[in-house]
């Protein structure tokens, strides 16, 4: 018989076979022999109480044999002579819409602005030693996009938007740890990430799909109404009917070419404002209520949200055992981004704490129309960069100090390599976001104690949340309003908001554009 049960276990027990079966017995009033076996289908950590417990989701058996699972089959094939879909961006919404494409039999021809995910290392090194952006290789742009090297955090509440599990079972086959099928929030790790993103790139390869680095498009071209090619910065051009547009959501030339040919996009609200720092001991002493963290629970997170004058104020992208990263795509601008190595191991824990902005603040600075949002994200970054003085030195404040509007003589020490330099970030960010900002971080220190400390420093600026544009899609078909053929896509064209939802939504739009594709 199958039975599904919650056991509870003290940190470290997960991982002992034998005081999980005498937990099972215990609940089924069984005796261990009868334990035919057990998986586990959900692991998750309560720290509510004076103990942080581990509770496991398990599907046991009893009497009879466990049922064995299915063998994953990701359904590869060869299309090299298959009809072609050209995709634009090899992040996951560009790589899963490939891997969809083939297991359909047609050809994914992938175009990446940026570098393979091993070559763009270089240009990260760059950024973080000596402060120098290159446009096209960067934290945001190459092979496996911004989440490469931001961290992989696999958690999604898009559950409705595709298949959650096949994404997770994707990235298990393409060697990522099998405990992200079961993990309440599954995560990979930059230091992961860049080994299972070639796994993905040489199987599209092999199976005869194309994926081009340093190819970055210049122009869609048009017939009419229906798309006919793309052309890239070098001249060439290659022809297609079907263009799946993965760029993501900081490709601002995108949003400008797409302006230019009169392509509808329209402004959408955000979110922006700071990454805040503190030393992970805080986090933990708060979140697991202990003076030092046991060895068997990990860096601990958490997830902090208020209202203020009607505005939500968020933490976002939360790091424990993290970095804070430069993530500008050109030079002149300063935006901060977070990750974590797999082990979460690093002294400090960072998160994005930012404020939703809209179309009247846009206007209040004097930005309208379609890329009124963009150019407000830009503004913010740009006096970012000149506070800093340059080289992505960031601006930042002591967050009690922040609150008080008072200088920080001294700054903590922060994970940030470019370095930090005491600024007041009421002359970085806008009225707006920094007033909410001042009376948010008290309701949350308020909310979660030790908090609200100077030991945190704010570091700015957070602004890369998701995309100031959305471009209009069909709600079915998921074609573009205007243009046949264009099937805006994931975070850049504002349906997705990280990993997972960026790479069912590619998968939505490659099952899309290969049904128009045979049936054109």
């Amino acid at each position: 018989m199958i039975h599904t049960l919650t056991v509870t276990l003290l940190p470290g027990e997960e991982k002992d076979d034998r005081r999980i079966r005498k937990q099972i017995g215990e609940l089924l009033s069984v005796g261990l022999r009868r334990i035919s076996g057990y998986t586990i289908e959900r692991q998750s950590i309560d720290a509510r109480g004076r103990q942080a417990k581990i509770l496991l989701q398990i599907k046991a058996c009893t009497d009879e044999p466990l049922p064995e699972e299915p063998v994953f089959d990701p359904h590869l094939r060869t299309v090299a002579h298959a009809p072609h879909v050209v995709i634009v961006g090899a992040g996951p919404a560009g790589l899963f819409a490939a891997l969809k494409l083939i297991a359909l039999g047609i050809k994914p021809i992938i175009l990446e602005r940026g570098k393979d995910v091993r070559s763009r290392r270089r240009d990260l090194a760059a950024m973080n030693k000596d402060g120098v952006v290159n446009p096209e290789s960067n934290y945001c742009f190459g092979e496996g996009g911004a989440g490469t090297y931001s961290d992989g955090k696999l958690y999604t509440r898009s559950t409705k938007r595709g298949d959650v599990k096949r994404i997770l079972q994707l990235f298990i086959h393409f060697g990522a740890d099998p405990r992200i099928g079961y993990e309440a929030h599954p995560h990979i790790g930059t230091n992961k990430l860049p080994g299972i993103i070639s796994a993905m790139r040489t199987a599209i390869t092999d199976c005869g799909g194309e994926v081009h680095f340093n190819a970055r498009l210049s122009d869609i071209v048009l017939d009419g109404d229906r798309v006919s090619a793309v052309r890239l910065a070098d001249g060439s051009t290659i022809k297609c009917t079907q263009l799946i547009l993965a760029t993501g959501h900081s490709a601002r030339d995108i949003f400008e070419l797409l302006q230019r040919k009169k392509i509808a996009i329209e402004a959408k609200p955000f979110a922006l404002g700071v990454r805040i720092e503190h030393p992970q001991s805080i986090i933990d002493q708060a979140q697991y209520k202990c003076e030092i963290r046991s060895e068997f629970l990990p860096a601990a997170s958490y997830s902090l949200v208020t209202q203020q004058w009607g505005r939500g104020v968020f933490s976002f992208c939360m790091c424990p055992g993290g970095i804070i990263a430069p993530a500008a795509t050109a030079p002149g601008e300063v935006v901060v981004n977070g990750w974590s190595p797999s082990k979460r191991n690093n002294r400090f824990a960072n998160s994005g704490t930012v404020v939703a902005v809209n179309e009247q603040d846009f206007k209040d600075y004097g930005f309208t129309g379609e890329l009124a949002g963009m150019h407000y994200q830009s503004m913010v970054e740009r006096r970012a960069f000149d506070a800093g003085g340059g080289r992505l030195v960031a601006p930042a404040q002591r967050l009690v100090d922040f609150t008080e509007k008072r200088s920080s003589s001294t700054l903590p020490e922060c994970s940030y390599l470019p370095g930090i330099t005491s600024v007041s970030l009421y002359e970085v960010l806008p009225d707006a976001v920094s007033n909410s900002l001042r009376y948010a971080l008290k309701d949350f220190g308020k909310k979660m104690k030790g908090y609200f400390t100077n030991e945190a420093v704010m570091v700015a600026t957070e602004s890369r949340t998701s995309s100031p544009v959305r471009i209009p899609r069909d709600k079915d078909r998921l074609q573009h309003t205007q243009i046949k053929g264009l099937y805006p896509c994931a975070e850049g064209a504002g349906y997705a908001g990280g990993i997972v939802s960026a790479a069912m939504d590619g998968e939505r739009c490659a099952e899309m554009a290969a049904h128009d594709r045979i049936n054109s």
